[in-house]
């Protein structure tokens, strides 16, 4: 079994993967991002958000190194970029002006910021792109993409339902849970910077 389907690698992909997109964490934020909007809408942001996040750690894990050459950029200054952009959702969530975010009915929330860099932000690249270097042949390909792909149908079960949570904590719970998503995304974002930091420096000594 173990030279058609590497489990190993799938459980270390599947496992970091959704520690890293952590769909809890993200329910609020696409709360917040998406409170404007229809049931409908919600449902089909949703979905959007969820492709568009397989799509880009696929497209990045099989030409990641690649893309990366070609535009001259390296892992550091995609992992800074990424973290700048998830710094300014967060100011939005905690000063209330995620609504000007999704003007067009959802659609462009879907795409960025959820779908890119919230779920497929430079730690689930990276993350995917070394389990790509690390698979051994097609059971160690077919065991990273089997875990990206059940990690994300996890992110859109969490997304789909996420109106059940907005009917539970009503305007008022949704707007509170958002101000906390927004203060933990910019907590997580200045840990990020910080040890990235002391990793260059203790790299430099």
């Amino acid at each position: 079994m173990s030279s058609y389907f590497d489990v190993q690698l799938f459980l270390s992909v599947f496992v970091t993967l959704l520690v890293i997109m952590n769909p809890p964490g993200a329910v609020p934020i696409f709360l917040g991002l998406t409170a404007s909007v229809t049931h409908r809408q919600r449902v089909v942001a949703a979905r959007r958000a969820s492709l568009v996040a397989l799509g880009v750690i696929a497209a990045f894990a099989v030409f990641g190194q690649q893309i990366l050459t070609y535009l001259h950029i390296s892992l550091p200054a995609l992992q800074g970029a990424g973290g700048l952009l998830l710094l300014l959702v967060a100011l939005q969530l905690l000063v209330g002006q995620e609504s000007g975010v999704n003007a067009d009915a959802g659609v462009n929330v879907a795409l960025v910021p959820l779908g890119t860099p919230i779920l497929a932000g430079p730690g689930a690249i990276v993350a995917t792109m070394l389990a790509v270097r690390a698979a051994n042949g097609v059971a160690g390909f077919l065991a990273v993409a089997v875990g990206l792909v059940i990690a994300l149908l996890i992110v859109w079960l969490f997304l789909r339902f996420a109106g059940q949570v907005h009917r539970v904590l009503r305007d008022s719970g949704t707007m509170l849970v958002t101000r906390i998503a927004g203060l933990l995304l910019s907590d997580r974002e200045q840990r990020a910077r910080f040890c990235h930091h002391r990793k260059l420096v203790c790299q430099r000594e």
